[in-house]
């Protein structure tokens, strides 16, 4: 799993210009199963989406992002591996790819 952290890197008054296709490219995430979860940060200083996919892609994802080309928001990619959750929140774990090392106690 991956955790986007978007930061504004212009004014919001720039990055409110970009905001109608940004979200049109959030929703291209969500319908191709990609997105998971996503939402603004506040202050609004940027905004946070959890994702699946191998790193090549999500890269390619944000590299298609309106904010990234119109170069008014940074994306730094942290990939997780899920390795505890809350016992609703178990389908997490699942999101973890069967290569990746789980840490044991």
């Amino acid at each position: 799993m991956f955790i986007l952290s978007l930061t504004y890197t212009a004014r919001l008054s720039e990055v409110d210009r970009h905001i109608e296709p940004h979200m049109d490219w959030v929703k291209e995430g969500y319908d191709r199963g990609i997105f998971l979860a996503s939402g603004r940060k506040n202050p609004r200083t940027g905004g946070v989406i959890f994702a699946r996919g191998t790193r090549a892609e999500i890269e390619a994802i944000v590299a298609a992002d309106p904010f990234t080309i119109h170069g008014v928001a940074d994306t730094e990619i942290t990939e997780v591996t899920v390795t505890r959750t809350a016992q609703t929140a178990t389908c997490l774990i699942r999101l973890t790819p069967p290569t990746s090392p789980r840490l044991t106690f």
